[in-house]
C-alpha cells in the first residue's frame, strides 16, 4: 500500500506552512531561548551518563540551534542506518552518530536552509571529535513528506527518529507513507511528538506562532493510529508520555481548553498476519539495558524473568532487531508463578498522564537507552 501511494504521489513543493515553519525555524529562531511555549524545549532532568558524554561532544552551536522536545534514543543501535527527520541544526544527528560507531550511519533530512547550514558546517569537526576515519554522517535537503524524491532509497533504513517535527506537516498522512517506504522489513519509526485532546480548531491551525511552536499542528492522538495502520504500519505502540504546559497568557487564551501531551510511540514495519500470545524472556543482552528493558508503557521486561506478551508484541519481537535479545515458547503450559500475563489494548496517553504534575518542559517523553543489536 505504502509503496504504491509513493509512486503515485505528485512532485512535492512548498505550500504556505513550510514557508512560515521555515522562516520560523531559520530566521525568527536564533537560540532556543527565543521559543514562546515549553513545547519544544528540552528537559533539565537526569540524562543517562553515556548519553551525557555523546552529548557534550557536539559542538555549542549546533546544541544551541537546536529545538527538540526531549531526547530521541531507542535501543539497539550499533551499526545501524538511521534516519533523523527534521534533523534541524544536526544535535541528535551527531550524537547518535556515536551511538551507532563508524560501521553505522546516520542520515539527517531537512527542509530549511539554515539549519541545514549549522549542521553541515561542523561535519568535519564531529569526524574528528570522534576519532572516525570518515564521516557516518550526511545531511540532504528536502522534505519529510518526500523521502524518496529527496534521494533516500526504498527499505534503506533500519531505524527513524523524529523528534517533535511531525506535528509541523501540513500532511502527516504522506509523511507516514514515505517513513515506511524507506524503512526495511522489521524496521522501525520511533518519534517524540506533541498529541492534542482531540481534533484541534480552524483558528488553532491557521496560527503561525502556535504552528512554530509545535502546537498549531498537533495530531489528535486517536488520528496516529488510524493514520499509521492505512499506511501499513502495526498499531503504534506508546511508550511513555508527559504532560506539557503552555506559559504564554496569548496562545493560552487562543487554545481553549485543548489539552497537549508529548509522546513517544514506536511503529513497526512487519509482514502481515496474526501471532499468537506468546511467552518471552528478556536474556539481558542489549547494551545499556541488561537487568531491565522498558519497551513501552505496558512492557518493561526484567532480565531472565518469563513474560507472557500479546500477539502484536511477540510479532514485533520476532521479526525486528530485538530477536535474538528474547527467547521465546507458547504461552500455554507455562507454571503461572513464573509470568506476568500480557496486556492488551490501546493506551490513551492522556489517561497515561492522568495525576501527573504538569512541568513547564515536554521532555522525559522518550527512552534513552542505546545498545548494538543491528546486525
Amino acid at each position: 500500500m505504502a509503496d504504491e501511494m509513493s509512486a503515485c504521489a505528485k512532485p512535492f513543493s512548498d505550500n504556505s506552512i513550510h514557508v512560515d515553519v521555515k522562516d520560523y525555524y531559520g530566521k525568527k529562531l536564533k537560540k532556543t531561548s527565543d521559543l514562546q511555549s515549553s513545547a519544544c524545549v528540552a528537559p533539565a532532568q537526569p540524562v543517562p551518563a553515556f548519553i551525557r558524554q555523546a552529548l557534550n561532544k557536539v559542538h555549542p552551536e549546533v546544541t544551541a540551534r537546536y529545538y527538540g522536545c526531549g531526547l530521541v534514543v531507542p535501543e539497539c543501535l550499533e551499526g545501524c542506518r538511521i534516519l533523523d527527520l527534521g534533523s534541524g541544526s544536526g544535535r541528535d544527528c551527531y550524537m547518535l552518530s556515536q551511538l551507532v560507531g563508524e560501521k553505522g550511519h546516520i542520515t539527517g533530512i531537512d527542509m530549511t536552509e539554515d539549519q541545514l547550514e549549522v549542521a553541515r558546517t561542523y561535519v568535519d569537526y564531529h569526524k574528528n571529535e570522534f576519532g572516525y576515519k570518515k564521516t557516518n554522517v550526511d545531511f540532504v535537503q528536502g522534505y519529510i513528506e518526500a523521502l524518496t524524491e529527496a534521494g533516500l532509497e526504498k527499505s534503506s533504513f533500519d531505524i527513524i527518529i523524529s523528534n517533535c517535527v511531525v506535528n509541523l506537516s501540513p500532511d502527516k498522512r504522506r509523511v507516514l507513507a514515505e517513513a515506511y517506504h524507506v524503512l526495511k522489513d522489521g524496521g522501525e519509526l520511533y518519534f517524540s511528538d506533541i498529541y492534542s485532546s482531540g481534533r484541534l480548531t480552524e483558528e488553532i491551525k491557521n496560527h503561525k506562532v502556535l504552528w512554530g511552536e509545535c502546537l498549531g499542528g498537533a495530531l489528535w492522538w486517536k488520528d496516529l493510529l488510524r493514520l499509521a495502520e492505512e499506511v501499513g504500519f502495526r498499531p503504534p505502540r506508546l511508550v511513555t508520555a508527559k504532560v506539557i504546559t503552555v506559559d504564554n497568557k496569548e496562545l493560552e487564551g487562543v487554545l481553549g481548553d485543548f489539552k497537549f501531551v508529548s509522546a513517544t510511540y514506536r511503529l513497526f514495519k512487519l509482514p502481515k498476519g496474526n501471532t499468537k500470545t506468546s511467552q518471552v524472556m528478556y536474556n539481558g543482552s542489549i547494551t545499556g539495558v541488561e537487568d531491565s528493558f522498558l519497551f513501552d508503557c505496558q512492557y518493561s521486561f526484567k532480565a531472565n524473568e518469563v513474560v507472557e506478551v500479546d500477539g502484536e508484541v511477540a510479532s514485533i519481537l520476532t521479526h525486528s532487531r530485538f530477536a535474538e535479545d528474547f527467547t521465546f515458547q507458547p504461552a500455554e503450559g507455562a507454571c503461572e508463578p513464573c509470568k506476568v500475563k500480557a496486556k492488551t489494548g490501546v493506551v490513551d496517553p492522556f489517561e497515561l498522564v492522568a495525576g501527573q504534575r504538569p512541568v513547564s518542559a515536554t521532555g522525559g517523553c522518550c527512552s534513552t537507552q542505546s545498545a548494538s543489536c543491528c546486525k
